[in-house]
């Protein structure tokens, strides 16, 4: 009975313990990687999805993107997100030159989600959504419309600074994704 008593008992600690390492071990990836974006076209750019048509463009400005939540989405993430912008389309290599064909990114903010009770039971999860079309900015031509999401999973990443950091991720993941290949 003994014995079985003390295996029952290191088994329990080494689930606790191994439990600890893989939440410290995913805050330090989380930590190192940043907020994270996706996007779902909902308009594609083109109709296959092999096609690379935004090569025309060697300017990307991120125009008007109005707050469609009521009111929650925070002037923070509002101000961070033309750096992270900027900062994610020098990442993907693509060309920003003033003066060149310019696409527009404009939309509307959908849905705005900090911590809350669900996030804190489940893990963190906190994520920002909007509907962005690619414009032409010169003819005004809506070249794709896509739902773009910002989301952090990681305590250390809370925060609009994140969210718009993962936003701006699937935003120019978006573009890369229709856009020719650079060496």
């Amino acid at each position: 009975m003994r014995r079985t008593l003390n295996w029952a008992l290191l088994i329990g600690v080494s689930c606790c313990l191994l439990s600890g390492c893989m939440t410290a071990i995913k805050e330090g990836v989380g930590a190192v990687r940043g907020g994270q974006g996706t996007y779902v076209e909902i308009r594609p750019v083109a109709a296959s999805k092999t096609a690379r048509p935004l090569g025309v463009y060697t300017r990307f400005e991120l125009g008007e993107i109005t707050d469609g939540t009521g009111g929650t989405v925070p002037a923070a993430l509002k101000r961070y997100l033309p750096k992270e912008f900027a900062e994610a389309l020098v990442e993907k290599k693509l060309p920003n030159r003033p003066g060149g064909k310019t696409l527009l990114i404009r939309g509307q903010y959908i849905h705005y989600e900090d911590e809350n009770l669900v996030g804190f039971v489940l893990g963190p999860l906190e994520e920002v959504l909007a509907r962005l079309e690619l414009v032409d900015k010169d003819s005004g031509t809506v070249l794709g419309l896509a739902t773009c999401i910002g989301r952090t999973t990681e305590r250390v990443n809370k925060g609009a600074a994140k969210k718009s950091e993962g936003l701006a991720r699937a935003i120019v993941r978006w573009i890369d994704n229709r856009y020719p290949l650079r060496e």
